[in-house]
């Protein structure tokens, strides 16, 4: 009976992850941050990252890990898509040049959620976890 149970939420346990993949396979996450002097930009389609930080240069490509993208995908399952518009950053920095303004934006299933402005470094807390962990790739030159 033990064994059972055993297997019966492993197996479960196992196709919630695989459905959560499949679920962030449909996703484009992007994340933009710019000022006059600054430009970033984070995308992650498909187990692929895609890095630009000049506005008129081509993005460099990876391929994330397995560890990164299982983190991602736990990091997905807590937004909500429907209330990324309406999330606030809890700092104002950018309306006076102390802070680059930044955007986080969802594509899935062919509709566009995306954030309000708020300060790079300082994402909305719904969502700074996804945002934070989407920043982690880049090493500031």
């Amino acid at each position: 009976m033990k064994f059972l149970l055993v297997f019966l939420t492993f197996f479960l346990a196992k196709s919630c992850n695989n459905e959560l993949n499949q679920e962030m396979k449909k996703a484009t996450i992007e994340y933009q941050a710019v000022s006059r002097g600054y430009y970033l930009n984070i995308a992650v389609a498909n187990e692929k990252l895609a890095i630009t930080r000049k506005r008129d240069d081509l993005a460099k490509d990876y391929t994330l890990t397995d560890k990164d993208w299982k983190e991602l995908a736990d990091l997905y399952k807590f937004v909500k898509l429907e209330e990324i518009p309406t999330y606030k950053g809890p700092t104002e920095k950018r309306f006076y040049d102390g802070a680059a303004i930044a955007t986080f934006r969802i594509t899935y299933d062919g509709k566009t959620y995306e954030s309000q402005g708020f300060d790079h470094g300082n994402p909305p807390v719904e969502i700074a976890g996804i945002v934070n962990k989407l920043v982690s790739f880049v090493t500031e030159e």
